[in-house]
């Protein structure tokens, strides 16, 4: 409905006239809402309740396999997830620190409360930004009137109406509404109508939305139980301990201010009994019984899925972690469950060290609308509604980090639309961040997406230890990330370049001093000179650990003696990804215009014609990566392209 119309049909009063109005205050509202407001837009954010700003509904941590890789690229690009982390963390750990660099991830306990508490004092606190807690209940838009020629869009943003019958103008809209919408909660029999821990669902945009033409459908997720810690026997599980050197998130956060005492968490197993017990009511859970509409997400299955989809596994690893420093709930991870009450306390009190334990809050699956983020275009604006846009779970993922890495690309280019600047779109061979969004607008997702390293074709260029070299030029660009610090990573790339030149000039003798110090390091002696860039090509030696044999080195900070160190040692892996790159790119440049006629490409096939049709991708590279769509379509799509252009 238009504006106008609307407010004449029902004597509503404008309440208040702004910029920018982001729907949600998760970790995607969050991020969306305090980059328009940074970069200079009037902004409102609206909640069902203010006490939810930032909530952790599932683990109480932020991080892990490739969304550690998200949180830094999110922070490097000027977004506030990782440091708000770095706050409030209670222990920290860097992952698959044995494995190759490409593959260390960063993952950090919460303290929950703190967390949410000190996101939202942040919220507060930043101009140009103000909360409103209020449910949106329609999108207002009108006929197109701009004259935007990269957009097929008929629509465009004029507002929207929350419940209590009060209209925000504004001139785009950012849709961060997570699991709320038309949300409920399943446990065994019980269904409750509710949002994430008991909070009120938003059960009146759905409708609003699908009069605009946009689709909906049904996702799940699902959440374990939390334990009363005292009625746990921790002698009963294997201590996991944080990190004995702390590993900030942020770039701007100075290590030695997070060198502090961390809490411990613990490891236990599932086992036959408790396997047993599942089985044997699996027509009591909701999942197999027919009751749950929505998909789950196959990267983060339930207990009940683990235990019927890896029959031939005797046991599960079950991860008891705190969730704040003030409570004693523990989360149970690894047992998310929608099985009835009295089936989830047997269940659980099988598990080695849960024998006594006493349920505080019942473990639970949750269902929600969401869209098929094909409607988007990589910007994450609607292709039907100029000025509207979508992050986070409504998008289809999953997980708290994707959620904020959209919110924050949504907010960005929210704000450059409207100051009339071309939006930011990220290349999949440049940030995790940019595969996170290609696979949400190419695909055909069917099940709530997950950010997994393997999804990375670049992943040894797109390491979590150099998201600030990769991307802090782009949260300069946009206004997000200060002179100083930008010029911080300058300064940090040219240490970089200096001291890997110098080290190729540096040349160790074989001496028999030096020999018997390699020795003693497990390398072999040197037969003849060489430099120290190439001892430490070998797989046991680092940059650090030469230190010895370099009279002449410099006292560098760790991050830049970090970058050293792999960029020397993985060269020849880096050189080869980097050419590769440069063959991806010819094909991301080929833009295709938005109206283009597919139905007048000549030999193209029907399915990939209707798929083309179907996503409008931006580019050849975009195009290739659509399912139905075969190289020959792309050499087509390519001739006629040069055709119309007039090269042929």
């Amino acid at each position: 409905m238009d504006t106008t119309t609307l407010i004449k049909k029902h004597h509503t009063q404008i309440r208040e006239q702004v910029d920018v109005c982001v729907i949600g205050a998760g970790h995607a509202g969050c991020e969306a809402a305090l980059a328009c407001a940074r970069m200079g837009l009037e902004t409102v954010i609206f909640t069902v309740s203010v006490d939810s700003i930032a909530l952790m509904p599932c683990n109480p941590n932020i991080g892990g396999s490739s969304k550690g890789h998200l949180v830094r690229e999110l922070d490097a690009l000027g977004g506030e997830m990782g440091k708000n982390i770095d706050k409030t963390f209670i222990q920290s750990k860097m992952l698959n620190a044995s494995k190759g660099p490409a593959v260390h991830s960063l993952r950090a306990q919460a303290d929950k409360a703190a967390y949410s508490a000190e996101m939202r004092r942040v919220l507060e606190n930043q101009e140009h930004l103000s909360i409103k807690q209020a449910e949106v209940c329609e999108i207002l838009t009108e006929d197109r009137k701009d004259d935007r020629s990269d957009t097929l869009a008929s629509r465009q943003i004029t507002g929207v109406r929350i419940a209590t019958g009060g209209i925000y103008l504004c001139r785009a809209v950012i849709i961060c509404t997570g699991t709320y919408l038309k949300a409920r909660c399943l446990c065994g029999e019980s269904i409750t109508y509710t949002g994430p821990n008991g909070l009120q669902a938003a059960n009146q945009l759905s409708s609003s939305l699908s009069e605009l033409g946009i689709s909906l459908r049904r996702f799940k997720t699902g959440t374990p139980a939390r334990m009363d810690g005292r009625t746990l026997d921790y002698s009963k599980m294997e201590e996991q301990k944080g990190d004995e050197e702390i590993v900030p998130f942020s770039f701007s956060t100075d290590p030695d201010s997070i060198q502090k005492e961390q809490v411990s968490c613990y490891l236990t197993y599932t086992n036959e009994e408790t396997h047993e017990i599942i089985r044997e009511n699996l027509d009591r859970s909701p999942i197999y019984a027919g009751v749950i509409e929505g998909t789950g997400p196959r990267y983060c299955p339930s207990i009940e899925d683990k235990v019927v989809r890896f029959a031939e596994k005797e046991r599960h690893q079950v991860f008891i972690e705190p969730e704040g420093l003030f409570t004693n709930e523990m989360y149970v991870g690894g047992m998310s469950s929608s099985l009835p009450e009295d089936v989830q306390l047997a269940m659980y009190r099988t598990v080695p060290g849960l024998e006594h334990c006493k349920i505080v809050k019942n473990a639970y699956a949750i269902e929600y609308d969401c869209i098929s983020a094909r409607e988007l275009y990589p910007s994450l604006e609607f292709k039907k509604i100029s000025g509207l846009f979508a992050a986070g779970q409504f998008n289809g993922s999953s997980g708290y980090e994707e959620a904020a890495a959209q919110g924050l690309i949504a907010g960005i280019n929210a704000s450059r639309l409207l100051l009339g600047k071309e939006p930011l779109i990220l290349s999949r061979s440049e940030s995790y961040i940019g595969v996170l969004i290609d696979d949400l607008v190419t695909k055909d997702n069917r099940e709530p997406y997950r950010m997994m390293t393997s999804r990375a074709e670049y992943r040894l260029l797109l390491r979590q230890d150099n998201a600030d070299l990769r991307l802090r030029k782009y949260g300069y660009q946009v206004g997000l990330v200060s002179k100083e610090d930008y010029e911080k990573v300058l300064k940090k790339e040219e240490l970089i370049r200096q001291e890997m030149e110098r080290l190729h000039t540096v040349i160790v003798g074989a001496a028999a001093k030096t020999g018997a110090f390699l020795e003693s390091l497990g390398s072999e002696p040197l037969k003849t000179g060489c430099s120290l860039a190439e001892l430490i090509c070998r797989p046991e030696l680092t940059y650090d650990l030469v230190a010895p044999l370099d009279p002449e080195r410099k006292d560098l900070p760790r991050a830049v003696r970090e970058q050293v160190n792999i960029q020397i040692k993985y060269a020849g892996y880096i050189s080869r990804q980097n050419k590769q790159v440069e063959q991806f790119s010819k094909l991301e440049g080929k833009k295709i215009p938005a109206d283009l006629d597919y139905d007048a490409v000549d030999s193209l096939r029907l399915e990939a014609r209707q798929k083309l049709k179907e996503f409008r991708p931006i580019s050849i590279g975009q195009a290739s990566r659509i399912s139905g769509v075969t190289p020959a379509d792309i050499s087509m799509l390519l001739v006629h392209l040069e055709k119309i252009s007039g090269k042929v």
